[in-house]
């Protein structure tokens, strides 16, 4: 089969495209995901800031209308609560949060990107998480460390930055103690000009992976139709126009075997037509050398 010309031609041309088209696919995809995780990162920062200032208005809310004190706003006086593992706290506000910001800390799971969103203290205390991470307990260790998260001290490298952070939003690459990694993006949240803590925003990252997944797959498959129209279309354009050089070996091969008395046609201007005007003069040179021979 690859002693045809046309063949090699036509595979050769779909190497070449193929590689064009496979490193075009490739800048195309790495190019968008970096666009969609700039453009996830750019959402986080508007929500994290949001959160903080709602966040801090309901603190500041809740100590003009006395339901506790400044100095209990900023209670770090943790009393555990027995019985678990990771330990789990109670401050002298956690009550009223688990009533004011709970609804708040869920709207913003209402985007599917997002993970958690909550607010935690200076050290890292998450007094109330979203409602789907404060499932009843079920006595498996393992089942528990995903399901109820609430009331935990954040401290680790990641939480304890989000926590301490006043410098505007901090965006950290996350990954939980369940394993799972995602984007962390936190604002300060200010109560009475002090800095509390900060709001914190979890991303997934898998949205992204799969995003850029199902784009890698569409390119596949767009480029594996482009492949086999491209043969398809080479194969045919290239053996029609190599058609003549078949014509022209026929020729060729009569020529060898002393016809010489049909005209051969030149139309054109391209290798092609050169090919029929040798032949042609190759042609009229040998039934000059046949005629002399045969009046001798």
């Amino acid at each position: 089969m690859f002693a045809k010309i046309g063949v090699k031609v036509t595979v050769l041309v779909n190497l070449l495209l193929f590689v064009v088209i496979a490193g075009g696919g490739y800048y195309v995809v790495a190019e968008q995901g970096k666009s969609l995780e700039m453009q996830l990162l750019a959402r986080g920062e508007i929500e994290a800031v949001v959160g903080s200032m709602m966040v801090g208005k309901l603190l500041e809310e809740a100590i003009d209308n006395g339901v506790f004190s400044m100095a209990d706003a900023f209670d770090t006086d943790y009393q555990e609560i027995p019985g678990f593992n990771p330990r789990k706290y109670h401050t002298k506000y956690d009550f009223y949060l688990d009533k004011a910001i709970l609804a708040l800390e869920d709207e913003f799971l209402r985007d599917d990107s997002v993970v958690f969103a909550v607010a935690v203290d200076r050290q890292g205390y998450l007094p109330t998480h979203n409602t789907r991470y404060q499932k009843p307990l079920t006595g498996d260790q393992t089942k528990d460390l995903i399901g109820n998260r609430t009331k935990r001290i954040f401290n680790d490298t990641v939480g304890l930055a989000a926590a301490e952070n006043e410098e505007g939003v901090l965006k950290q690459v996350y990954k939980r103690d369940t394993g799972v990694t995602m984007w962390d993006v936190s604002a300060p949240i200010l109560v009475k000009g002090k800095h509390w803590g900060g709001f914190r925003i979890g991303f997934s990252l898998e949205k992204i992976q799969q995003a850029q997944s199902d784009l890698r797959n569409k390119l596949i498959g767009i480029m594996a139709v482009i492949l086999f129209a491209s043969l398809v279309v080479v194969f045919v354009a290239v053996n029609s126009a190599l058609k003549p050089l078949g014509h022209f070996t026929k020729i060729a091969g009569d020529l060898a075997d002393g016809k010489v008395d049909d005209k051969i046609e030149v139309t054109g201007r391209d290798e092609i037509a050169q090919l029929a005007d040798v032949l042609e003069r190759l042609r009229v040179s040998l039934k000059a050398a046949m005629d002399r021979l045969r009046k001798r």
